[in-house]
C-alpha cells in the first residue's frame, strides 16, 4: 500500500473542518442544573452540542448513538476489539474581558477565539474528522473505533459514568484533551469543601460588618472576581483607601461603591485551569486577604484569618501540612475554586486538590481532618479521583510515540498533568495532544483559542493514530 499523505487529506478537508468547528463552537454549552428537562438532564444548549456531533456523524454515515442524554458515540469498524477516543462538548463559564463574543468563534490572526476552542471542541472535531479520513479512505481495520462524547466533563463526570454503567469498555485508546506529545501520568483529583462549622463567636457592634463575600463558580477554575459588601461604622472613607492601596500594592484590578453606609468591594484577578494556581491570580485569596486584615465582627474574622493564612501565596498546601511532590507527576496543587461567607449562612472554601500519582489522598485527608480538629472547620462534599498512568512499553504509547515523530519531527516525551482527562476512564487510556509544544495554554482563560495550523496538524497525527493502533490486531 502506498504511504498515506494524512496532511494532504486534512488539507482537502480543511475548509469544511474550520466550518464545523466553528458551528460547535456557537453552541453555548454551559452546565445548567436549574433548567433541565427529561431529554436534557444537564441543560438544552449541553443537549444541543451533544445532538450536534450525533447529527453530523450520522450524515457522514457513522453508526450514532446517544446513551441516556448525557452521552454518546459514533461508531464504524469491524472487530472484537474497541480503540476508543474519548471527548467532551460541554465547556467552562466564560468569565470576563474577552476582546470579542466568547462563543462566536472569530477568526483572527489565523487562530480561532471561543470557549471551548481548546478544550475541548476544536479537538474534538479534530478527532472526528480524523476518524472520518480514515473511513473515507476505506482503510482495512481489526479494530471497531468509537468516538464517546461526553456533556459533563468540566463538572462531575456523570456523563462517562453513565456512559460506561451501560456501553462497551474500549481496550485502549486517547483523549485529544490536553498537550502534546503524549500524557500517560495524571495527578489525582479530589474536589471538597473546607466549611465553617463554629458557633460561638463574641458580638461587638464598633467592629467592621462583612455583610456578604463571594468568588469563583468552579473548583477548577481560578476565580478572576470576587465582591464582598461591608458595613463600616462611620470607617468607609479609611476602608476604601486601605483597599485601593492594598489592591495597588499587588497589581490587582479593583472597583468600589458607596451605598449610603455600605461599601461594595469588587476585585478582578485573571481565571486560569484550577490544576496550576499560579497562572492566574485569585481574585477571592486577594479580596480575602484584606479583609482578614481589617477590624472585622468575630465570625467574619475567623473565617478570612482561616483563608488568609491555609490559602493566600500557597497553592502547596504547605500550611494545610500536606505538600508532597513525586519524580512522575511533581507536586501537589491546591485551587480555591469557590469562595463564600455571609452573615446567615457559614463560610465556605471549594478547593480541588491536584496530587502526584504516588500520592494517596486517603492519608492527606487524614491530616487534614486532624489539622481542622478544633480550629472551628469540617470537611464536606469530598470526592476524590484516583491518579492515572500508562507505563511507556505499552502498545497504545509506542504506536503514539511513533506516530508523533513521524507527523511532526520531534521527539514524543512523555509528560504528567495535574488535568483530568477521560483519559482515566481507561485502563489503557492516555491524553494526546492537541496543544503543541511551546504553545501558551489558555484553556479556561479568556480569549481561548486554538491555532488552526495546529487544528489541522492535529487532525493528520489523530488520523495516523487511529489507523495505525486500529490496524493491529
Amino acid at each position: 500500500m502506498n504511504k498515506i499523505d494524512w496532511m494532504g487529506e486534512v488539507e482537502k478537508r480543511k475548509e469544511a473542518l474550520i466550518k464545523d468547528t466553528q458551528e460547535l463552537l456557537h453552541i453555548k454549552s454551559l452546565l445548567d442544573e436549574k433548567n433541565t428537562f427529561p431529554d436534557a438532564p444537564l441543560g438544552k444548549r449541553v443537549k444541543e452540542a451533544l445532538d450536534f456531533m450525533l447529527t453530523l456523524g450520522e450524515k457522514d454515515g457513522f453508526t450514532a448513538k446517544n446513551v441516556g442524554n448525557l452521552a454518546g458515540h459514533l461508531e464504524f469498524g469491524k472487530g472484537e476489539e474497541l480503540l476508543g477516543i474519548l471527548c467532551h462538548v460541554d465547556v467552562v463559564p466564560e468569565g470576563d474581558g474577552w476582546t470579542s463574543d466568547p462563543f462566536g468563534a472569530e477568526i483572527r490572526d489565523g487562530k480561532i477565539f471561543a470557549r471551548g476552542a481548546l478544550d475541548d471542541k476544536g479537538p474534538t472535531m479534530a478527532a472526528y474528522y480524523a476518524m472520518k479520513i480514515v473511513k473515507e479512505l476505506g482503510l482495512e481495520l481489526k479494530k471497531r473505533v468509537r468516538m464517546i462524547i461526553g456533556t459533563d466533563e468540566e463538572s462531575n463526570w456523570r456523563c462517562v459514568d453513565y456512559y460506561f454503567e451501560h456501553e462497551e469498555m474500549p481496550t485502549l485508546g486517547f483523549a485529544p484533551d490536553a498537550d502534546f506529545p503524549i500524557i500517560n501520568a495524571e495527578k489525582g483529583i479530589s474536589d471538597f469543601d473546607f466549611v465553617q462549622n463554629k458557633t460561638d463567636f463574641e458580638k461587638n457592634d464598633n467592629l467592621i460588618e462583612i455583610l456578604s463575600f463571594e468568588s469563583g463558580r468552579r473548583y477548577n477554575m481560578v476565580p478572576d472576581y470576587a465582591k464582598a459588601t461591608v458595613r463600616a461604622s462611620g470607617k468607609e472613607l479609611e476602608i476604601i483607601q486601605e483597599f485601593t492601596h492594598f489592591m495597588n500594592k499587588f497589581g490587582i484590578e479593583s472597583q468600589y461603591h458607596l451605598e449610603q453606609d455600605e461599601i461594595c468591594l469588587e476585585v478582578y484577578g485573571i481565571s486560569a485551569h484550577g490544576m496550576e494556581p499560579n497562572n492566574g491570580k485569585n481574585a477571592g485569596l486577594f479580596l480575602a486577604e484584606f479583609l482578614s486584615k481589617q477590624k472585622i465582627d468575630a465570625r467574619a474574622d475567623h473565617y478570612f484569618q482561616f483563608v488568609s493564612h491555609y490559602f493566600f501565596d500557597d497553592s502547596r498546601g504547605r500550611k494545610l501540612g500536606v505538600s508532597y511532590k513525586d519524580d512522575v507527576s511533581g507536586e501537589l496543587t491546591i485551587n480555591a475554586g469557590i469562595l463564600s461567607y455571609s452573615k446567615e449562612t457559614h463560610g465556605k472554601v471549594g478547593v480541588t486538590v491536584r496530587y502526584p500519582v504516588t500520592n494517596k489522598m486517603e492519608e492527606s485527608k487524614a491530616k487534614l481532618d486532624e489539622l481542622l480538629s478544633g480550629k472551628g472547620f469540617l470537611i464536606q462534599n469530598f470526592k476524590d479521583s484516583k491518579p492515572h498512568f500508562v507505563d511507556e512499553k505499552e502498545f497504545l504509547i509506542q504506536t503514539l510515540k511513533k506516530v508523533y515523530q513521524e507527523q511532526t519531527g520531534e521527539e514524543a516525551t512523555l509528560l504528567a498533568i495535574g488535568g483530568g482527562t477521560y483519559a482515566r476512564s481507561l485502563k489503557t487510556g492516555v491524553a494526546f495532544g492537541p496543544l503543541f509544544p511551546g504553545r501558551p495554554d489558555i484553556a479556561h482563560q479568556k480569549d481561548e483559542y486554538i491555532v488552526i495550523e495546529d487544528l489541522l496538524k492535529a487532525t493528520a497525527i489523530y488520523a495516523q493514530a487511529i489507523f495505525e493502533l486500529a490496524n493491529k490486531e
